[in-house]
C-alpha cells in the first residue's frame, strides 16, 4: 500500500502532473461508483472513512473500521474490482470527535481509535490534534498538535505496518473559509506550512520518515451556494516549504466542484492527494433527484424534507438565510449536508421504491431524461437502469480526478 503512495510522491516531487484521488464517503453507492471507475481507468483509490463517520463507538453511520473496510470489500467484490487497487485511509483521525472531553479523556479515545484504524486495515493515516479539547483553545499550536499527533503515530506503529503518515489540517472556520475581495481563498502562509511540518518532523523521531503528507490550504473552498475557484496563475510556494523533505507531498481537502483544469494544477503545486467527498453524495442526490421527476407521482424529496426537518442537527448552524433559501440548501446545497439522512430506514425505503419503480419503465423513456454524457456512461456501468444512471452521475463528477498518467 505505502510503496503506491510513495511512488506517487516520488513522481509528483520529481515534476510528473500525478495524483491520486482520496474518496471520502460511506454512501455503499458513491463506493461502488468510484470503485468502478478506478478499475476502468486501471487506477488506484483511496478510500477514506473520518474519525466521526467511523470510529470504535459506531461513529454516525454505525460503522466501526473492519465493518467500513468489509462493506467496501464487499461492494469491490460484488463489482468485480480488483481489492488490490484500493486504498484505505483515515481521515482527521484524533481527539476531535470527543472534544467536549478534558484532553487526556479525549486522546484516550484517540488511541482507541487510530488503533482500530490499523488493525482493521486502513494505512494512509492523517492525524489531526489540531483542535482544542475541554478548556483548551479552538485551535492548538503546532507544537501541541505535534506532541499529540506523535503520541498517537506510536499507537499506529505498534499495531500495524506499511503505514503512510499525513499531518497538518485546514479547518475552515465557522460559515465556511473566509474569501478576499476578489473572491479568493487564501492559501496557506508557506512558511507556516514549513513551521508545521518541521514540528511534527522533530516530534515524530524515529516515525518521521513515516510522514508522507502536508494538509494545506491551497485556496480552493465551496459554500453552500457558492464554490471559490483556484486562481490557476498563483503559485502559494508551497513547494519550496517542503524543500527539505522530499518524501513529502501535499494533501489538498475541499477540492469538490473545481473545474477539470484545477486537479491538474494542484499536482504541479504539489498536491500529490486530492480529497472529494460532499461533490459525490452531491451527485448521487442529483441523480436520485433526477429519477424520482420521472415518476407520475414524485416523492422522495417530500420523504427526505420531512426526515431533515425532524432531525436538524446536521443542517442547522451550516444553512444561513431565509426559509425558502434554507429549504433550498437543505436540498440543492453545495455542501450536501442531506448525505447525513440517506442511511435512515424511511430514506432507504423511499429509494427502493424508486428504484423498483424506474426498473419498470420504458429505458428509453427514462434516459430521454437525462443529457448525452450521462446515457453514454450508463451504458458502461453495471447492474439495472437505476443503478447505471446513478453511478453514471458520480463517475462525471469523479472521473476529472483520474488525469495524467498512472503511477
Amino acid at each position: 500500500m505505502s510503496d503506491v503512495l510513495k511512488t506517487i510522491i516520488r513522481k509528483n516531487r520529481a515534476g510528473a502532473p500525478v495524483a491520486i484521488p482520496s474518496v471520502c464517503s460511506a454512501h455503499p453507492d458513491v463506493l461502488r461508483a468510484s470503485l468502478v471507475l478506478a478499475q476502468q481507468r486501471d487506477r488506484h483509490v483511496v478510500i477514506e472513512a473520518t474519525s466521526n463517520q467511523v470510529n470504535q463507538d459506531g461513529g454516525y453511520t454505525g460503522m466501526r473500521p473492519t465493518d467500513f473496510i468489509d462493506l467496501t470489500h464487499k461492494i469491490a467484490d460484488a463489482a468485480g474490482v480488483d481489492r488490490e487497487r484500493i486504498i484505505f485511509g483515515g481521515d482527521h483521525l484524533g481527539p476531535q470527535a470527543w472534544r467536549a472531553m478534558p484532553a487526556e479523556q479525549a486522546m484516550e479515545k484517540a488511541r482507541v481509535l487510530v488503533r482500530d484504524y490499523v488493525k482493521a486495515g486502513f494505512g494512509k493515516i492523517h492525524l489531526d490534534c489540531s483542535e482544542g479539547c475541554a478548556g483548551e483553545p479552538a485551535q492548538l499550536g503546532d507544537d501541541q498538535t505535534a506532541e499529540r499527533s506523535a503520541d498517537l503515530a506510536r499507537v499506529c506503529a505498534d499495531a500495524g505496518e506499511d503505514l503512510l503518515f499525513v499531518v497538518g489540517t485546514e479547518v475552515p472556520p465557522p460559515g465556511g473559509a473566509r474569501a478576499d475581495e476578489d473572491g479568493a481563498i487564501a492559501p496557506t502562509d508557506a512558511e507556516a506550512a514549513r513551521k508545521t511540518l518541521a514540528a511534527h518532523m522533530e516530534t515524530f523521531g524515529a516515525l518521521s520518515p513515516m510522514i508522507g503528507g502536508l494538509v494545506v490550504q491551497p485556496g480552493v473552498e465551496f459554500t453552500p451556494t457558492d464554490v471559490h475557484k483556484l486562481p490557476i496563475d498563483r503559485d502559494p510556494g508551497f513547494l519550496a516549504a517542503l524543500s527539505d523533505y522530499p518524501q513529502v507531498c501535499l494533501e489538498a481537502h475541499s477540492t469538490d466542484y473545481q473545474d477539470d483544469a484545477v486537479y491538474p494544477r494542484l499536482a504541479e503545486l504539489g498536491f500529490a492527494f486530492q480529497k472529494v467527498g460532499p461533490a459525490l453524495t452531491f451527485a448521487y442526490r442529483d441523480a436520485v433527484y433526477a429519477l424520482d421527476q420521472v415518476q407520475d407521482s414524485p416523492h422522495l424529496r417530500a420523504v427526505m424534507e420531512r426526515l431533515m426537518l425532524a432531525d436538524p442537527s446536521y443542517w442547522q448552524g451550516h444553512y444561513h438565510g431565509s426559509d425558502a433559501e434554507k429549504a433550498a440548501q437543505r436540498h440543492d446545497g453545495l455542501a450536501d449536508r442531506i448525505r447525513y439522512y440517506w442511511p435512515q430506514p424511511d430514506a432507504q425505503a423511499a429509494i427502493a421504491k424508486l428504484q423498483a419503480n424506474v426498473n419498470a419503465m420504458d429505458r428509453n423513456a427514462v434516459l430521454a431524461h437525462f443529457d448525452a454524457e450521462i446515457r453514454d456512461r450508463a451504458e458502461v456501468q453495471q447492474g439495472d437502469l437505476f443503478q447505471r444512471i446513478v453511478d453514471a452521475h458520480v463517475a462525471r463528477m469523479l472521473d476529472p480526478y483520474f488525469f495524467g498518467e498512472s503511477a
